[in-house]
């Protein structure tokens, strides 16, 4: 049995033929245990999908259910869930301490109980010498912490996780980011997980669903998708920088799409005469713009490697089993 179902959801706001629909009959089976992030642009549902599963939004139409229990008519407490929010959403005028122990008194957990558990999550969070401070004197990392750990006091079946690093810096995101990692390998806890940021989805993800326009084109593990995107969406939106997708290059047949990863092009003595027209050096690697007719292309190479120069005329080579192909009508693999 799936820890949680999504049965054909749909989300509409309004009704009759002006209702404006949002989600469109999302489908996913999510099994206990797993972290699977939901991502992509800003407006395309993910958050609404979320919200939804927390009941914090009503559902259209379809089925949500939670260990074979549907959920669709029961409020938010009943749902046995945990939800992490972006804003943190802690008490300024409580400890840490009370704020992890707020949702265990409401539900009138034993004082004994609650204590043992807030110290367990205080230890895996390493927040022990930080139980006596309120928010105000903590970091933001301290502060997102502190909002993890009151999810897991709540030993829920489900965690929610709605962009929760999006206000921090880069190096505290990345640090974030392992510290989740860590404590889902430890509780092995059933996590949805909503991004914005491929990274983060690429990194945290044991399989992600990839939303566009309200639909899920795509739900695959890390390496389905970036390897194997089910549309020109996803393989534009995964990956940075994007996969090149070519219509008009040489070999690309009328009606179809041709995708190339910047990793799979080479400079080459036979394939595409291309203009260089930028070079950038990120480190350990350059990324090289050109284009080919009307088209641009970027090329990833080792930054040991001598680059062209903008302006040149090179050719550039495609690893053939590499490319991708796509239907330039529907936007779908072929």
């Amino acid at each position: 049995m799936a820890a949680l179902s999504l049965r054909n959801v749909i989300k509409r706001y309004g009704h009759g033929p002006k209702a404006n629909q949002v989600i469109h009959g999302v489908s996913a089976e999510i099994e206990a245990g797993e972290f699977v992030v939901i991502v992509g642009p800003s407006g395309c549902g993910k958050s609404t999908l979320l919200r939804m599963v927390a009941g914090l939004e009503e559902i259209s139409a379809g089925e949500i259910a939670i260990k074979g229990r549907v959920v669709n008519d029961l409020e938010p407490s009943e749902r046995d869930i945990a939800m992490v929010f972006q804003n943190y959403a802690l008490y300024p005028h409580m400890s840490v301490f009370d704020n992890m122990a707020y949702g265990l008194k409401i539900a009138k957990v034993p004082v004994p109980e609650i204590k043992t558990r807030v110290d367990k999550a205080a230890k895996i969070l390493e927040l022990g010498h930080l139980l006596e401070r309120k928010p105000r004197e903590l970091s933001g990392g301290q502060r997102q912490r502190v909002a993890m750990g009151r999810a897991i006091v709540r030993q829920p079946q489900v965690f929610l996780f709605d962009e929760p690093l999006s206000n921090l810096d880069a190096k505290l995101r990345a640090q974030t980011r392992i510290e989740i990692q860590k404590l889902h390998r430890e509780l092995g806890i059933t996590s949805l997980f909503v991004t914005h940021d491929q990274v983060e989805a690429m990194t945290l993800a044991q399989r992600i669903i990839v939303m566009n326009g309200g639909m899920m084109d795509q739900f695959g593990t890390p390496e389905e998708v970036y390897s194997r995107p089910a549309t020109t969406f996803v393989a534009s939106f995964m990956g940075s920088p994007p996969m090149n997708l070519l219509k008009q290059a040489p070999g690309v047949r009328a009606g179809q799409i041709l995708g190339i990863r910047p990793e799979h092009l080479s400079l080459a003595t036979e394939g595409w005469s291309a203009q260089i027209e930028h070079v950038e050096l990120l480190g350990a690697e350059r990324l090289v713009y050109a284009r080919i007719g009307d088209e641009q292309v970027i090329m990833r190479t080792d930054a040991a490697v001598l680059p062209p120069s903008a302006g040149d005329t090179v050719t550039i080579a495609a690893q053939q089993d590499k490319l991708h192909w796509f239907d330039a009508g529907s936007g779908k693999r072929v």
